[in-house]
């Protein structure tokens, strides 16, 4: 597969069909929602950037007044931060004892993060996968998943489609960029002025 420009989160069709990690935990989902970017610089450099996200933690590296409470998200790895295991939370919010819990999980390849309902099965998954590309490069996928039983302020169904997917886009666009800054700049990668603050990135 040839590399897509790193400013793009579209993913390929291929991409799109693709199993990752993560999809058997539901398997008839409502939604399914797939993004990726190619980020220049290896998996492993990348990894410690995903290990470490969550609100309170490093922050999700997206609008920060939203999902970190106004606190700008970490522009460094963070060692204590970097052992992620099953069952392990990443806050929504910081301060939060809610959140998304690790499901699965493999360093340096891929983890899946979840919110459970009460008899712990998972409304939501998020799954982080790294794919190493040629060149030293890195494809970093990113697919929600949603069962049935996802709610959204009770919303109805059809309004659930019309309104999440865009608003799950503007956010996980800006994560993705924002991680791609990030592990590219730890890396000495020299990029284009537009992405030279992980800040500025929109």
């Amino acid at each position: 597969m040839a590399a897509m420009s790193s400013h793009s989160v579209r993913a390929t069709s291929d991409e799109k069909r693709r199993r990752l990690p993560g999809d058997d935990l539901i398997a008839k989902p409502f939604a399914s929602l797939t993004h990726a970017i190619t980020i220049r610089c290896t998996a492993d450099q990348v990894w410690p950037w995903i290990a470490q996200m969550g609100a309170g933690r490093a922050g999700w590296y997206s609008y920060d007044a939203i999902d970190n409470g106004g606190k700008r998200s970490a522009e460094r790895i963070i060692p204590e931060l970097q052992d992620v295991q099953v069952g392990y939370l990443f806050p929504w919010l910081p301060g939060a004892i809610a959140g998304f819990l690790v499901l699965d999980c493999e360093a340096g390849r891929f983890v899946v993060l979840g919110a459970p309902d009460r008899n712990g099965l998972p409304i939501v998954t998020w799954t982080f996968h790294l794919e190493p590309l040629s060149g030293g490069m890195t494809r970093l996928l990113v697919r929600a998943r949603a069962s049935t039983a996802y709610q959204f302020h009770g919303l109805p169904a059809w309004v659930i489609r019309r309104v999440v997917p865009p608003g799950h886009f503007v956010m996980q666009r800006k994560q993705l960029l924002g991680i791609a800054a990030r592990a590219e700049s730890a890396a000495g990668v020299r990029r284009s002025s537009w992405m030279c603050d992980p800040a500025r990135i929109f």
